[in-house]
């Protein structure tokens, strides 16, 4: 079945993680990316691990896409990307500002050539602005943003969050962008410049933290595992492990108090409400943990979930792509790689119930396509 985009043709400039996850968006709906790479090579291609030399990484976020090699400082290579641009919808790149422009594909030479052209840019910190011409990575905006300085435990120094938060989410916002602009042109026939940015893409992940600044002006202070307007909401060890629970609401906070024996709890002024539990939430985290460590993870999981309280495990990476339920929902797909051969990796995130997404094609070695849809053509000259 097609997907939903499969009318888009999609011109993916971009390296490394945040661009090419934009681009990953819109090809696992069925959009016909094609990623332009220099002949070295998007720089992805180097990260470790690798399978047979292929990067595992590089895989992950590239599949479903066609790799074309063009060297845009040769004029035959620069006119074949200007033939693309004619007949594409889209086109993604994650130069610093500036730097497209200069290679003479700049918004206003776009627009004037392809006037149904939609133009997503990807920064360190957008096209405008004091800090434009910065180069940001994943780690300088999750610092820049706050996240680093509200993560980690209370006490000590600022921690990163180990996923590349920044990257991911400005390419999910990119891809939002894209699909608005294209419902855009549906009714002005037009394209337009889509921009975000990575210290954007952070900052507003600070859904609670913005809203406690902006409510009393203060700094809102490094919590670790409490959370600032739900208690009990966190993490708890037991007998054999971790697991996670929330039960900030009336109903779920006297299940919990009467499953781990103590109903007095929910009648103690200090909890009767969430916004007093949040007030002692020390207090209330240490008398439910020392009733917690006492049996196992697999007892409590069972009680919480009889009762109706939303309750997890604390699982590891090996056993999340191994979860009955992770499989159910299609979180794990296979691909057959040329060099690799059978690769798993991550599967569709968002289910569409009549043009489902999916995972079509391994990610292109380099300059895989470049006959099929470019033709047979002499070399650039040098």
């Amino acid at each position: 079945m097609a997907g939903a985009l499969d009318h888009l043709l999609v011109l993916d400039l971009t390296s490394h993680l945040s661009g090419p996850y934009c681009a990953m968006m819109l090809a696992d709906h069925g959009a016909d990316v094609l990623k332009i790479e220099p002949p070295a090579g998007d720089s992805a291609r180097k990260m470790p691990p690798f399978i047979n030399g292929e990067s595992a990484p590089f895989m992950t976020w590239n599949r479903n896409k066609r790799s074309v090699v063009l060297d845009l400082k040769q004029g035959g290579d620069r006119d074949a990307l200007f033939d693309l641009i004619d007949r594409a919808d889209i086109l993604i790149e994650n130069y610093r500002p500036g730097v497209l422009a200069r290679l003479g594909f700049g918004w206003d030479v776009l627009h004037a050539r392809n006037p149904r052209l939609i133009l997503a840019s990807i920064s360190g910190f957008g096209q405008t602005g004091p800090y434009a011409s910065r180069g940001g990575f994943d780690l300088i905006t999750q610092a820049m943003s706050g996240l680093m300085s509200t993560n980690g435990p209370a006490d000590g120094p600022p921690h990163r969050l180990p996923i590349a938060i920044s990257d991911v989410t400005a390419g999910m916002f990119l891809a939002f962008g894209v699909l608005a602009a294209v419902e855009s042109r549906h009714r002005t026939g037009l394209g337009q410049h889509v921009e975000t940015s990575l210290l954007e893409a952070a900052t507003s992940l600070a859904v609670y933290e913005s809203a406690h600044y902006f409510a009393t002006g203060t700094r809102p202070e490094r919590i670790g595992q409490a959370h600032r307007g739900s208690s009990p909401y966190q993490c708890f060890e037991t007998g054999d492990g971790y697991i996670t629970f929330g039960a900030s609401q009336q109903h779920f906070f006297k299940a919990v108090c009467d499953i781990i024996g103590r109903p007095e709890l929910f009648t103690d002024p200090r909890f009767a409400t969430n916004a007093e539990r949040v007030k002692h939430n020390d207090v209330l985290v240490e008398m439910l943990a020392a009733v917690m460590r006492g049996k196992p993870s697999a007892h409590w999981l069972a009680v919480l979930e009889q009762a109706g309280v939303p309750a997890g495990p604390v699982l590891h990476y090996d056993e999340v792509y191994t979860d009955p339920h992770i499989l159910a929902r299609e979180m794990v797909v296979r691909t057959d790689h040329p060099v690799t051969g059978p690769f798993h990796t991550m599967g569709v995130t968002v289910k569409l119930s009549d043009t489902p997404g999916s995972v079509r094609l391994p990610a292109p070695r380099l300059g895989e396509h470049n006959n099929a849809i470019l033709g047979a053509r002499p070399k650039a000259a040098e």
